[in-house]
Order: C-alpha cells, then sequence, then structure tokens
C-alpha cells in the first residue's frame, strides 16, 4: 500500500512553464543508519564507501561501473530491498541505482506547500516529514512526465529503443507504470546495459522484454523474460520508459 505519498499533480503547469523552472532536488543527508543490511532510513541515500560511483569517463567505464553498482547493492539479498507484509521496495532499490549511478530520481519530494514556495523563488530545506515526504512508483510515474525532462530525462516509447541506448552510451534507463487503483503500488525498475552473463530477451532480432534489475515480490540483480511485459499489466493505467546519459 502507499502511504504519506505527495502529490506531483498538484500544481498544473503547462509544458512550457515546466522546461523553464528550476525546480531543486529534493535529498535527504546520508544517515549511517541507511545501510544495506538494515531496513531502516529507506528514505535517506546509502552512507557506504564500498559502494561505486558510475565512471562518468566514457561508455566503457559506465557500463563496467554500472556493473559494480549492481554487484554491491545485490538487491537479491541486501536486507534494505526485502519485501516486508506491508511492503515492497522497488522505489527505494531503483532510487539507489541512479543516486550512485548519478542521476536523479527521487525517493522523496517536495510537498505542495514547499513546491508552491520554491516555485516562487524561496529557498526550502529538505526536511523529512516536514516539507518532503515519500513518493511511490505512482506517483513517480507522474513525476517523470511533469519534472523528469528538468533533470535530465528523456522519454522512450519502445524496449529496444531504450536497452538500445543504454548500451550504446552506458546511460540510465527506467521503467515505470502506474497502478490502476489508486492508493496501490506501481512498480518501478531500471534498466541496465547488456553483459555476456545477461541479455535483453529478444524476437527477431528486436528486443521484447530489457534487461533489467529490480526489487519487488521477487528480486533479481538481472532479468529479462522472468517478468515478460510486466508494464502491460493489467494492474497498470500507464507506464513511462525514461532515459538519461
Amino acid at each position: 500500500m502507499e502511504k504519506h505519498t505527495v502529490s506531483v499533480a498538484s500544481l498544473p503547469l503547462d509544458d512550457h512553464t515546466l522546461s523553464n523552472i528550476q525546480i531543486k532536488k529534493a535529498h535527504l543527508l546520508p544517515d549511517p543508519e541507511s545501510r544495506l543490511d538494515s531496513m531502516e532510513m529507506k528514505e535517506k541515500p546509502l552512507m557506504d564507501a564500498t559502494i561505486p560511483y558510475r565512471d562518468l569517463t566514457d561508455t566503457a567505464s559506465k557500463k563496467e561501473s554500472i556493473a559494480r553498482i549492481i554487484d554491491k547493492l545485490d538487491v537479491e539479498t541486501s536486507l534494505r530491498y526485502q519485501r516486508t507484509v506491508e511492503d515492497t521496495y522497488c522505489n527505494v532499490y531503483s532510487y539507489d541505482y541512479c543516486y550512485f549511478a548519478q542521476v536523479y530520481v527521487p525517493t522523496v519530494w517536495w510537498t505542495p506547500e514547499s513546491l508552491e514556495k520554491i516555485l516562487q523563488g524561496q529557498d526550502v530545506e529538505a526536511v523529512f516529514e516536514q516539507t518532503v515526504d515519500r513518493i511511490y512508483s505512482s506517483a513517480i510515474h507522474d513525476w517523470f512526465l511533469q519534472w523528469g525532462p528538468n533533470f535530465g530525462w528523456e522519454r522512450m516509447f519502445t524496449a529496444e529503443e531504450i536497452q538500445q541506448k543504454v548500451n550504446a552510451h552506458g546511460g540510465i534507463g527506467i521503467i515505470c507504470a502506474k497502478r490502476r487503483e489508486k492508493g496501490l503500488s506501481g512498480h518501478i525498475v531500471p534498466v541496465v546495459p547488456e553483459t555476456d552473463l545477461h541479455q535483453a530477451y529478444r524476437e527477431n532480432g528486436v528486443v521484447v522484454y530489457p534487461l533489467q534489475s529490480q526489487a519487488g515480490k521477487l528480486n533479481y540483480n538481472y532479468f529479462s523474460e522472468v517478468r515478460k511485459d510486466w508494464w502491460n499489466d493489467e494492474l497498470y493505467s500507464s507506464y513511462v520508459f525514461y532515459y538519461h546519459e
């Protein structure tokens, strides 16, 4: 279930206005209690010097460092991402993956009141459960559409397109789906570069299921055909593909 989620659609703005807005990231500071072996502080960035950041030197270094990030986060076994009776943590894993890949996806976002102040030019500090609150995958779907371009995200439209971009440039891909039933969790999954061991699923040479990495009801460091085109499931009313260099 989604709890205390902020709305990203509370301020209707046209595309021209949005493209000219300087909106800042809603980042909380890393915390020593935010760890891979802990279920606490999921809203904060991991404080772990052993986790590498994506090396932006060139395409090869980007792809190699992404593989190291996936290996180190180890979503299949790390306690931070294991499902509970109440919840799954696709949004937490996607946030952590993007954080170390040096691109921005929110795990908390500005409350409507804070957002209004920011858009008026006021300086607002990110304070959990005061000026920012958790944002879940259905709301992140809307965030991509409303705010994604402000943070460098480019919309893609096919599995082939997003996998080719990730492979060719060592960038970051995301699939995010919005739950049809309001208040229930959607899903968000990184699309990752193919390796010698891990490949996307193709039919007639065309990517049908990209290579992905996820937390959810089941956690996978890498998967493609395991869950097929999950984003087309009738549980979801809409989905988006986005890419960031």
